[in-house]
């Protein structure tokens, strides 16, 4: 199989790069809550063209995420994905209808200011129903656009202060069910997934790969432990979103 056929217009040191990428940030979500699916966006964002990044990208964070719930199924809050996915169905559509984006800078400076209230400022309640909803629909609308959205939901997830078993493993259902919209949304929009199911294949099982080391290293760690590691973790993103917001409005 040549590199077109298995990576669409991709050659194959890309692919390769890609692949190996996939089983690191997997790793990373993984052992640390979340990080992977951002820094994995970027990568494709090097070498992949624009009109199928996100859709790629998309796939490959729903066959990752899956992953991750299956080996942490029993420790998923089912509770909170009936109110997520209601709230994401209703996102996604509206995403998809949306054709101009919102200012990029804008968004990026607010999501970052919403994760370091977040985690660092007073809690919104914990488990709202209403709350969790508008997170799916909220996240899901960006998520058309920007494709990582995963660091939002899991400072929703935050707020539920549980376990670190049942916080990456509520946060990967939500993204499961995220994705999937997603990506069936992009199918109705006409996006072709075919030349890039090779790539897509390898890079979730790559991902899976990274996943099962990642949890050896989750369950060693404490509660405390691993919610300290969050913390920072949603802070760095939150300071890399607010850089890149800045950028843009100087650039304007």
């Amino acid at each position: 199989m040549d590199a077109l056929s298995f990576a669409g217009d991709l050659g194959t040191t890309a692919a390769v790069l890609l692949i190996a990428t996939s089983a690191a940030t997997s790793f990373l979500t993984a052992a640390a809550g979340i990080g992977g699916g951002v820094v994995l966006l970027a990568m494709m964002a090097v070498v992949m063209p624009a009109q199928a990044l996100i859709p790629v990208h998309g796939v490959v964070q729903l066959g990752s995420n899956a992953g991750r719930a299956l080996i942490l199924l029993r420790d998923v809050k089912t509770a909170v994905l009936l109110p997520f996915c209601a709230g994401s169905l209703v996102g996604a559509a509206l995403g998809g209808m949306t054709a101009v984006q919102l200012p990029p800078a804008v968004l990026k400076i607010g999501l970052a200011a919403f994760i370091l209230w977040s985690v660092w400022g007073r809690s919104f309640t914990a488990g709202g129903r209403y709350t969790v909803l508008l997170t799916g629909a909220f996240s899901s609308f960006l998520t058309m656009f920007f494709g990582a959205t995963g660091t939002f939901v899991s400072a929703m997830v935050k707020t539920l202060k549980l376990g670190r078993l049942e916080h990456v493993a509520t946060h990967s259902a939500c993204m499961v069910a995220q994705h999937l919209i997603k990506v069936f949304a992009f199918g109705l929009l006409g996006f072709a997934y075919g030349p890039y199911l090779g790539l897509i294949g390898a890079m979730i099982a790559s991902g899976f790969i990274g996943t099962v080391l990642g949890k050896r290293v989750l369950l060693k760690l404490k509660d405390e432990s691993f919610h300290r590691i969050l913390a920072v973790v949603l802070s760095l993103l939150a300071l890399r979103l607010i850089y890149e917001g800045v950028v843009l409005v100087m650039a304007a």
